[in-house]
C-alpha cells in the first residue's frame, strides 16, 4: 500500500508499506476512503513531538470500510463505513473508567503518533469496539472527516474545559481550524461575544461567516486595547489558546477577566511565561487537555440534525496521490488560505 511516512524533523516521503494485519482480538483493519491533515501532524513535521519517531505513517483522522476484524470486535463487521476517532480507548482501563479515554493505558492518542495512522491506503485501528463509529446511511462522509479531531478538541478542549456559558464573553486566540471549531461550538451555549483574534484576515472573515461577533487582527492592532474596549475594560469570561506558540498563551494571560478560564487546545513545543506575579489574586483558572472524543457521538448526532455543519472548514480537496501537495497548501495557509483539506482515496 501507498503511506504518508514522517522521516525526521522537516523530512518526509510518501512510501510502499505492507499492509497491515490483524495483531490482537480488538483490532480492525480499515480501508481508507477520506482522511485529513491535522495542526499536529506540522508540529510533528517540525520535531516539535519527539515521542512520534522517524518512520512512522501520519495521521489520526479520516473514514473508511471495514476491511476485516479480529475475533473480540462485535460491534462491526466487514463493510461497514465507520469514522475512526483520533483516541483509541479500551473502555476498561482506570482511566477509561473515568472518560479520560486520552490516557487510556493501551490506546490514547497512538494513531500517527505511537503506531501507524490513517495517512495510508489501510490502517489497523486497536479497540475498534470503543474507537469506531459506525456512519448513518446517506451521511455526509467528507464532513464527518471533521468529527475525528478537530471538532472534539475544539468542544472539550476549549468550550467545555473554558466553560463557556450563556451571555459570557469569550476570547479565541487563532482563527485557524481548531480556533473556528472551538467558535462553532461555543455557539450551543450562546455566549454574548465571541472575539476571534488572528493576523489572518481571510481567517477573520471566515469566523464572522461562523457567527464571530467581533474579530481582532492583532498583526494591526493592538489587540489588549481594542479586545479591553469591546469589554468594557473587563477582558473575556472564557480565553482559548488555539495557536501553541509562547506569544499566544502570553496574549492570553492578558486578556483573561478576574474569575475567567484560560483554556489551552494548542500544542506547544517551546516553554511558555506564565506571569503569576501578576496573576496570582485574579482567581483565573487555566486547563490544560488532550482531546478525550467523550463528545464524539453527541456531535455526531448534531451534525445528522443539521445543527452544526463541520464541512464549512473544508478549503481544499486532494487524491491521495497529491498529499506531498496538500501538505504544503496547508502549511501555507497564509497564501493559500486552507483551512482544512480533504484527502481522496
Amino acid at each position: 500500500m501507498k503511506a504518508f511516512v514522517y522521516r525526521g524533523p522537516g523530512e518526509k516521503s510518501v512510501e510502499d508499506r505492507a499492509k497491515p494485519e490483524l495483531t490482537s482480538s480488538g483490532d480492525a483493519i480499515i480501508k481508507m476512503t477520506k482522511t485529513t491533515i491535522c495542526g499536529t501532524d506540522l508540529h510533528i513535521l517540525k520535531g516539535d513531538v519527539p515521542t512520534c519517531t522517524p518512520g512512522r505513517i501520519l495521521g489520526h483522522e479520516g473514514v473508511g470500510i471495514v476491511e476485516s476484524i479480529g475475533a473480540g470486535v462485535t460491534r462491526f463487521k466487514p463493510g461497514d463505513h465507520v469514522l475512526i476517532s483520533c483516541i483509541s480507548s479500551c473502555g476498561k482501563c482506570e482511566y477509561c473508567r473515568k472518560g479520560m479515554y486520552s490516557h487510556c493505558s493501551t490506546g490514547g492518542w497512538v494513531l500517527g503518533h505511537m503506531i501507524d495512522g490513517t495517512q495510508a491506503e489501510y490502517v489497523l485501528t486497536p479497540h475498534a469496539d470503543t474507537s469506531l463509529y459506525l456512519i448513518p446511511p446517506g451521511a455526509d462522509e467528507e464532513a464527518l472527516v471533521m468529527l475525528s479531531d478537530i471538532l472534539p478538541t475544539g468542544f472539550e478542549c476549549g468550550v467545555i474545559d473554558g466553560k463557556v456559558t450563556p451571555g459570557s464573553t469569550v476570547v479565541i486566540v487563532g482563527s485557524g481550524p481548531i480556533g473556528l471549531a472551538a467558535l462553532l461550538t461555543a455557539q450551543f451555549y450562546s455566549p454574548a461575544k465571541i472575539i476571534m483574534v488572528d493576523i489572518d484576515d481571510n481567517r477573520l472573515n471566515v469566523a464572522k461567516t461562523f457567527g464571530a461577533s467581533h474579530v481582532v487582527n492583532s498583526k494591526h492592532a493592538n489587540a489588549i486595547e481594542e479586545i479591553l474596549a469591546i469589554t468594557e475594560g473587563r477582558g473575556a469570561d472564557t480565553v482559548i489558546e488555539a495557536v501553541g506558540i509562547p506569544a499566544t498563551f502570553e496574549l492570553c494571560q492578558e486578556l483573561v477577566a478576574p474569575g475567567g478560564v484560560i483554556a489551552n487546545i494548542g500544542v506547544h513545543g517551546k516553554k511558555a511565561d506564565l506571569h503569576l506575579e501578576r496573576l496570582w489574586s485574579q482567581n483565573i483558572s487555566i486547563t490544560t487537555r488532550l482531546v478525550d472524543t467523550v463528545s464524539t457521538p453527541m456531535l455526531l448526532r448534531t451534525v445528522q440534525s443539521k445543527k452544526i455543519n463541520p464541512g464549512q472548514l473544508i478549503t481544499h480537496r486532494f487524491n491521495f496521490n497529491e498529499i506531498l501537495d496538500a501538505y504544503d497548501t496547508f502549511a501555507q495557509a497564509a497564501e493559500t488560505k486552507a483551512l482544512k483539506v480533504i484527502i481522496n482515496f
